[in-house]
């Protein structure tokens, strides 16, 4: 088995010192077993070494117990820039993710906590393609977080690049539904990412896509012009749902658009603000602008 950072097992006896290997071999034991209390100091430090995923090997991350998988992620996340937080996710968390998943088919309670916890840098959790099963799994923990706009749009406008596939549909109609006020940008290349099948009449698309149409249609109608709802419209006489298309109908028909949206806001901003003063000097003060 290979090390994290690329070395071999019989490497890091001439890379490391006898001494951490000893001592990192003995915590690795530790963490095997682990159920409750203090995670030894030792471990704690791995963050701040140079070679922090070469001594985290020596741990055997794949014989951590649930538990200890919780808390190592507490640790890496906070302490780990985002890319080196990433690379723990992809390499460890997401690995151990995979094959409780793959074993169980479900996810324990202490490994569905790591997965929260991993969302503290979201840039680093989104990173990583994963299975349907993974996917609504995790997805069910993005559902559930709080995830800053930014990191959720970059992510939109990277699921909106990507070929089909039930995972990217199922992530994307996951964070569709959580009502972000998106940049435009954003929105055009969701309408180009299902348009994508306009023209592609002997494609039967699954219903996880028609979900993710619908959920688009139904949180972002009135930030779409005029012709993105048109062409959406064209889009599912193509694709057709039996009972999924006719509510995308209705969402794209009765809903203003991108164009009208935006001079309601502007006249909006041009009226005067009114204000009702009331007790003042102990009078009531008429409706008055300012």
């Amino acid at each position: 088995m290979p090390a994290a950072g690329g070395s071999s097992s019989s490497d890091l006896g001439t890379l490391l010192n006898p001494k951490i290997i000893q001592v990192y071999t003995k915590v690795g034991k530790l963490l095997s077993r682990y159920k409750s209390g203090k995670l030894p100091k030792a471990f704690k430090l791995i963050p701040s070494m140079p070679q922090w995923e070469d001594i985290l090997y020596l741990t055997r991350p794949d014989t951590w117990t649930p538990h200890a998988t919780f808390e190592a992620t507490k640790i890496f996340v906070s302490n780990l820039s985002p890319q080196m937080a990433q690379r723990f996710m992809n390499v460890f968390l997401l690995e151990k993710v995979r094959e409780e998943i793959q074993t169980t088919k479900k996810l324990s309670y202490h490994m569905y906590r790591a997965l929260k916890k991993a969302l503290y840098k979201p840039a680093a959790f989104f990173k990583s393609g994963c299975s349907l099963r993974e996917a609504a799994i995790v997805g069910s923990v993005v559902s559930k977080v709080s995830v800053p706009i930014l990191h959720s749009a970059a992510c939109m406008m990277k699921l909106a690049d990507m070929d089909y596939s039930g995972s990217a549909s199922l992530f994307l109609r996951i964070l569709l539904d959580k009502k972000y006020a998106l940049p435009w940008k954003v929105v055009d290349a969701i309408v180009f990412h299902f348009l994508r099948f306009r023209q592609d009449s002997e494609t039967r698309l699954p219903v996880l896509w028609h979900q993710a149409l619908l959920v688009f249609a139904q949180r972002y109608k009135e930030s779409m012009t005029d012709d993105q709802k048109l062409a959406l419209l064209e889009l599912i006489k193509v694709q057709v749902h039996e009972y999924i298309t006719p509510e995308i109908r209705r969402e794209l028909a009765n809903s203003r658009s991108r164009a009208a949206m935006a001079g309601q806001q502007a006249e909006q901003q041009q009226q005067p603000a009114v204000v009702h003063l009331a007790g003042l000097s102990g009078m009531d003060v008429e409706m008055v602008d300012v």
